[in-house]
């Protein structure tokens, strides 16, 4: 089975005293469909996963990052795709987050991140974001 990487961004806003994230829903026919996720997206063959964020976040939610640092790497096998995700803390960026695509999106306080599905892989993301004290 091929490995797919992925570009992942937790975007946040740094000066918010409540810690709102970005999150958006998966259309229901895509992979893991219907569930919230962080922005991100495919790492194309000529891309560093650094560039594909980049490039992502633009089409995605048209935001221009500023300087994302890298959090985690998550090597993940689902019954019918690897994946690994190469996940990058987003504080700082200009523009307004938004669902360029259509999708639905949302700023979400960090002590209500545990009400929303995510994909089972990026359950390893949010245990990274307690270890460094961003949620609860």
């Amino acid at each position: 089975m091929k490995q797919i990487d992925v570009a992942v961004g937790v975007v946040f806003l740094e000066r918010d005293d409540q810690r709102r994230f970005f999150i958006c829903k998966r259309n229901a026919q895509q992979h893991q469909g219907d569930k919230w996720e962080f922005p991100g997206g495919k790492v194309e063959t000529d891309e560093t996963p650094a560039q594909a964020l980049g490039r992502e976040l633009k089409e995605e939610i048209d935001i221009q990052l500023t300087n994302p640092q890298p959090l985690i790497e998550i090597p993940f096998e689902y019954p019918d795709k690897r994946v690994c995700l190469h996940v990058f803390l987003v504080g700082e960026f200009s523009g307004n987050a938004l669902g360029a695509e259509g999708q639905q999106c949302l700023w979400v306080n960090a002590n209500d991140l545990h009400k929303y599905t995510f994909p089972e892989a990026n359950v390893a993301i949010l245990d990274a974001l307690r270890e460094i004290a961003l949620i609860p």
